[in-house]
């Protein structure tokens, strides 16, 4: 379900006309997650770290206000809910887009997980079926601690998804982190409202 958002009264009206009318109107942050408690509670639960740690981003993208608007013939949405669309890798090397839909019992998004991904890996190509609007672009690069990071984009295609990707996890002393890259639509959200997610994020991954 969605709602149209009132641009007219909308405090941020000037900021999203303003952002709307760029070829690229997308920014971007990278930092550095603190995974320790996130990955031991993972293991305890007997779920996939992967699973997990999407979950926890999905929680907190759902706890934004501004990380559920979308925009679709200029007009801006707000959706109850955010699903993800995750890059999920074959065997072959290749990758598909997947769907999954959000769950806030973990036990119950870790098998919708689980079963996308085995989904995924019995299929060929990009894209797999057809995907909805309340999205949110996600990726895993297990193999790089990267420090910054950019994405593909077509300016010419509508396109407002949130965009969150994760890197490799480094293990110093005990303490285990990674990279998070998040880069979100500047007419639909501004850095207080990333720094709200990070908190939001952080907070639930130390739960």
């Amino acid at each position: 379900m969605k709602q149209k958002l009132d641009i007219e009264t909308w405090n941020r009206k000037e900021h999203f006309l303003f952002f709307n009318q760029m070829e690229e109107p997308f920014f971007g942050v990278t930092i550095v997650v603190d995974c320790t408690k996130a990955y031991e509670k993972a293991k305890e639960l007997g779920i996939s770290f992967f699973s997990y740690y999407l979950h926890k981003t999905l929680v907190a993208v759902n706890s934004i206000e501004n990380f559920r608007y979308r925009i679709k013939d200029n007009e801006v949405y707000i959706f109850d809910q955010i699903d993800a669309s995750a890059t999920i890798l074959r065997e072959d090397k290749t990758f598909g887009f997947s769907l999954i839909e959000f769950d806030e019992n973990l036990y119950e998004f870790a098998e919708i997980t689980k079963k996308e991904i085995e989904r995924i890996q019995t299929t060929t190509g990009l894209f797999t079926r057809e995907y909805p609007e309340n999205l949110i672009h996600f990726s895993a690069l297990p193999w790089v601690n990267f420090t910054s990071f950019s994405h593909a984009r077509s300016f010419t295609w509508p396109d407002s998804c949130p965009k969150i990707s994760f890197g490799k996890m480094m293990d110093e002393n005990g303490k285990k982190t990674m990279s998070m890259s998040i880069h979100v639509h500047h007419g639909l959200m501004d850095g207080y409202h990333v720094g709200e997610f990070v908190e939001a994020f952080e907070k639930l991954m130390n739960s």
